[in-house]
């Protein structure tokens, strides 16, 4: 008897001490999201993310078109919001139910009025002093979660159309979905002096260079982000981004006397970004690579678009080899860490921007025509 007392007084005092720990841990996973996030996927963020990722995976299995599968995942994030809602939900009333339990002694009246408390419905209440106590507690937590979580959603969408502005602009400059060696092809086509060119490309990649920073910051800090995909299902950030790190890279293989410094600039910003991000899935990858290690882009693909770019007169200063090579040392800072991301976000397949789980075909980018009156066509 002594015994069967002595341990009923000690699990009175332990289940609301385990009650009390799994509620700070909650609450810690909700500052960390909501309030002081710091860029890193972990916990319950992890766990939401990682289910609804699989679950989006498993009934997207029998869909083979790109274009159907970027529909549905258009919903990914809001269903990643709400399963991360619904867990803390769940696991506040858990813990809340643990530490009225002792006041009530009773599992389903313990379950009743935790939860009257958390939703502030309060049909239900124990006239005791612990009890009362975690009422309050529950009733300012579930008003302080909805709270924040809808004062959330206007920072993720302002960050959202920010990134996307730019994106959409690309579309004209780089086609769709956007390809370096097109980029460059097309602002040749439309300035043709290169001395212009050159300095239409340095304000791009100026503005681009502070894209990067904006993106790297807001990505970093809400990972969610990631998974918000553009409008139109031919555009994507990430592929967005690597199509003008990789024009910049081709100016400066191809045409050193005439690439602009900002162009030199905008790269280190972009690998920088997509470092920041990968660090922030926990993507391995080299953080000093050489210039000499290979990638994976072939030189046939390469000779493909330098081609590209030749045909529309741009200037070509140094032989195809040497261009490779030195192209090779500007892509195998980002090239890795852009294949990685493409393949976990299900971007768009654009040339040069990697393989895909399904191993699709690539969406070949819509080339510009140069229509006239004489020549309607634009052949």
């Amino acid at each position: 008897m002594a015994i069967a007392l002595e341990l009923r007084t000690a699990l009175k005092y332990l289940i609301p001490l385990v009650g009390f720990a799994i509620y700070l841990s909650v609450l810690g996973s909700i500052a960390r999201t909501l309030v002081i996030p710091r860029g890193k996927i972990r916990g319950l963020r992890r766990i939401s993310d990682v289910l609804v990722e699989y679950f989006y995976r498993f009934i997207l299995l029998p869909i083979k078109h790109y274009e159907q599968r970027d529909s549905l995942r258009a919903s990914q994030p809001a269903v990643v919001i709400f399963t991360n809602l619904i867990i803390w939900l769940v696991l506040i009333l858990f813990s809340l139910t643990l530490m009225i339990f002792p006041a009530v002694t009773d599992v389903k009246q313990a379950v009743r009025e935790a939860g009257a408390s958390l939703l502030t419905l309060g049909f239900t209440s124990t006239p005791n002093a612990w009890a009362t106590v975690v009422d309050f507690v529950g009733g300012f937590t579930g008003l302080t979660v909805v709270a924040l979580q809808i004062s959330y959603l206007p920072t993720l969408y302002a960050a959202f159309a920010r990134r996307e502005t730019e994106v959409s602009l690309l579309t004209a400059r780089a086609g769709q979905p956007p390809w370096g060696p097109e980029m460059l092809a097309r602002t040749r086509v439309g300035i043709v002096n290169m001395i212009d060119s050159s300095k239409e490309l340095a304000d791009y990649y100026h503005t681009w260079e502070r894209w990067a920073a904006d993106v790297e910051e807001s990505h970093s800090t809400y990972p969610i982000l990631l998974r918000f995909r553009s409008p139109n299902p031919y555009s994507s950030w990430l592929v967005a981004i690597l199509a003008v790190m990789d024009s910049a890279a081709l100016f400066l293989a191809l045409s050193p006397t005439y690439a602009p410094v900002e162009a030199r600039l905008c790269l280190r910003m972009g690998f920088s970004a997509l470092r920041s991000i990968g660090r922030t899935l926990r993507i391995a990858f080299d953080e000093d690579p050489s210039p000499n290690d290979p990638i994976s882009l072939s030189f046939e693909d390469f000779s493909f678009g330098i081609a590209r770019i030749v045909e529309v007169g741009f200037p070509v200063e140094r032989d195809i080899e040497q261009a490779w090579r030195e192209f090779k040392g500007w892509r195998v800072n980002y090239e890795s860490l852009a294949y990685a991301l493409a393949k976990e976000i299900d971007a768009v397949p654009a040339p040069w921007s990697g393989p895909r789980r399904r191993n699709e075909p690539i969406i070949e980018t819509i080339r510009v025509r140069d229509k006239t009156p004489d020549n309607p066509s634009g052949d």
